[in-house]
């Protein structure tokens, strides 16, 4: 037998396990050589997916709910096989909020890291930030925040994808369902960046077939904890209905002062993006009777077969602990961009460009897709009221499902508006 033959054929026969005892104990050499550069290369062609999110910051806790359901997407993609053996890898950083981190941080995932996608961001302003220095680098974007403008054809590019709900779509469901059950006057408190304007604007665009009447605009800083100075101007003006155009911390503080003032006697408080984390935080008592809308609650088990398998694999993880609604867009926009991967069999750009344009996915509540002209993702909205604690029957039950805007490009701003030709 030749030297070359009985090293193949102590290659083959050898174990995992012995060829790195071997490595360790700097003997077999001949017989590692193959093996060890089988791993590098395996480690050099895993599917790497940059995730910057806000981690530190108000919005925190649905950041980290967003990167823990992301890795749930890439450990389901990996249990099956992967795409071909290759093995997809999350790289979660934290972007804290600000626009200039965020660009940071992408361009290192991109250049230092090597990472095939990017996802993530929770921000309106931040998420262009991170779309940028994408389409500048020709790497497919996948948003998971709610935002009008990257939609727009000033930002938008043909690797901008957009997962979340846009602010016209959720603030348009929710109006209405809201203006001609609860009145006409409204008032309107607005975080003062991009995503508490194009809420605004989404309200008023749905008003305008019911006759509102905007009786009052009042902007706050983003993180305000004191809004003793704001909720007077809008008791003063009578609405029946106050819409909440914040997020995160600014929309519990706001609700638990409201509640204070007495408010909720005086009008029907809404916010339009009504978060599962801030409710539980926030109390029952805070949230008793508002009305807002969401990409996802878990009770949607009840009805929805992927509900269902999405909650059920999170409360495994989580000690039957169910999972949120921005932690659902963590998981269907990595999810949905692997599922193209594997529909395209390969990471090269383009072609996965095209396998999501042509993609029909339901990952967590119905099927999705992504609209040709700006690639907002198609999905339904659902409305929610919250519980008083006297109906909740543990401490996950805390809204009511109350209506859906059914997934439709006709409650989308149009695309020549959005300005494309």
């Amino acid at each position: 037998m030749s030297e070359d033959t009985k090293n193949k054929t102590v290659s083959k026969g050898v174990s995992r396990r012995s060829l790195l005892k071997g490595v360790a104990a700097g003997g077999a050499l001949a017989a590692t050589g193959p093996f060890l550069f089988n791993i590098a290369q395996a480690a050099e062609t895993s599917i790497k997916i940059g995730f910057p999110v806000p981690l530190t910051g108000p919005y925190g806790s649905e950041a980290k709910e967003q990167a823990a359901c992301a890795q749930m997407a890439v450990d389901e993609f990996n249990a099956a096989g992967g795409l071909n053996g290759r093995m997809a890898k999350l790289l979660v950083r934290d972007d804290k909020l600000k626009s200039g981190e965020a660009a940071t941080r992408t361009l290192e995932l991109i250049e230092k890291d090597g990472a095939d996608f990017i996802a993530g961001s929770l921000s309106a302003s931040v998420q262009l930030a991170v779309n940028s220095v994408a389409k500048e680098r020709g790497k497919i974007y996948v948003s998971i925040s709610q935002s009008d403008a990257i939609n727009e054809a000033k930002h938008f590019s043909k690797y901008t994808f957009h997962e979340a709900m846009n602010p016209h779509m959720t603030a348009g469901a929710v109006g209405r369902y809201v203006f001609p059950k609860k009145g006409k006057r409204v008032a309107f408190l607005i975080a003062d960046y991009a995503y508490g304007h194009e809420m605004a604007r989404g309200f008023k665009a749905a008003g305008e077939a019911f006759g509102i009447e905007v009786v009052a605009e009042v902007q706050h800083p983003l993180a305000t904890k004191d809004f003793s100075t704001f909720l007077p101007r809008i008791q003063a003006a009578r609405p029946d209905v106050l819409c909440l155009c914040n997020f995160g911390y600014d929309q519990m503080n706001s609700l638990k002062q409201s509640t204070n003032f007495g408010m909720k006697e005086q009008m029907q408080m809404v916010a339009p993006a009504l978060l599962y984390n801030q409710r539980r935080a926030g109390g029952a008592e805070a949230y008793d009777g508002v009305i807002g809308g969401t990409n996802f609650y878990w009770g949607l088990e009840d009805t929805i077969a992927s509900a269902k398998t999405f909650t059920d694999s999170y409360r495994k993880a989580n000690n039957g602990k169910p999972p949120s609604d921005y932690g659902a867009y963590g998981y269907s926009g990595v999810g949905g961009l692997l599922k193209a991967v594997t529909a395209a069999g390969t990471t090269e750009t383009d072609a996965v460009i095209t396998a999501m344009e042509n993609l029909k996915y339901d990952m967590y509540k119905g099927e999705q897709y992504y609209r040709k002209c700006d690639h907002q993702s198609v999905q339904s909205v659902y409305i929610i009221e919250s519980k008083s604690e006297a109906k909740m029957a543990n401490e996950y039950d805390v809204f009511d499902l109350v209506g859906v805007d059914k997934a439709n490009e006709g409650v989308l701003r149009s695309c020549s508006d959005l300005g494309f030709g």
